[in-house]
């Protein structure tokens, strides 16, 4: 029998469950993500909504202050390289930016999971934000699941999409929780290294064991 994917309108509000992804860079989260869209999920971005609170003229103002016109590109825009290269390896930098941006971040993705309880189309709502358990988010989550994609996978990734070299993935990797502790922490791992219609196929399934738990 094929995968009946359960309709949003009869779900209440209360049970809509709130995905949390995790898993390290180059395994695929915003892909998975793009995928339980398709089958019905609403996805909230951490990485575009911090995206969009940069471009936001207060903070811009704040961030100028701080750093100097060199933050900002020729079009008024943020210059993120530039905003890495300030924070990247000071912490007290990167604490500083974190205590600017992370509420503002916070708040928008509480806006839009209220939006999507809402809405009637919403199956599920899922949240895609990088160290969710380093920043101790997974509470807003009803489940948490595990992208699990091999390391040569994931170096190829990185390097292809991000011109990464093993050494900074590796560099980077070293700066989060590591894998085997988020791993432990999942309710649910999902395999993100098949047949690109082997995945869809079990973004149905997840999706479909994320309903029945909240059910």
């Amino acid at each position: 029998m094929g995968y009946e994917p359960r309709s949003a309108a009869s779900l209440s509000s209360k049970t809509k469950p709130v995905i949390g992804l995790l898993g390290g860079p180059g395994s695929g989260k915003s892909h998975v993500a793009k995928l339980l869209a398709h089958e019905g999920a609403a996805v909230i971005d951490a990485d575009a909504i911090a995206r969009e609170v940069l471009d936001r003229p207060e903070v811009k103002g704040t961030l100028v202050g701080w750093w100097g016109a060199g933050v900002l590109e020729a079009d008024g825009s943020v210059n993120r390289s530039a905003i890495g290269a300030k924070v990247f390896d000071d912490p007290c930098e990167l604490a500083r930016l974190e205590s600017l941006v992370h509420p503002l971040v916070h708040a928008r993705r509480s806006e839009l999971r209220s939006l999507y309880r809402g809405d009637a189309d919403v199956l599920a709502i899922i949240e895609d934000c990088p160290l969710l358990l380093e920043r101790e988010l997974e509470g807003d989550c009803d489940v948490l699941v595990y992208i699990d994609a091999p390391l040569e996978v994931r170096q190829e990734r990185v390097a292809r999409t991000r011109g990464w070299s093993a050494q900074e993935l590796e560099r980077r990797e070293k700066n989060q929780m590591p894998l085997d502790i988020k791993r432990a922490r999942a309710d649910y791992v999902f395999s993100n290294d098949a047949d690109p219609s082997v995945v869809q196929t079990q973004a149905r399934r997840l999706l479909d064991w994320a309903l029945s738990k909240s059910s």
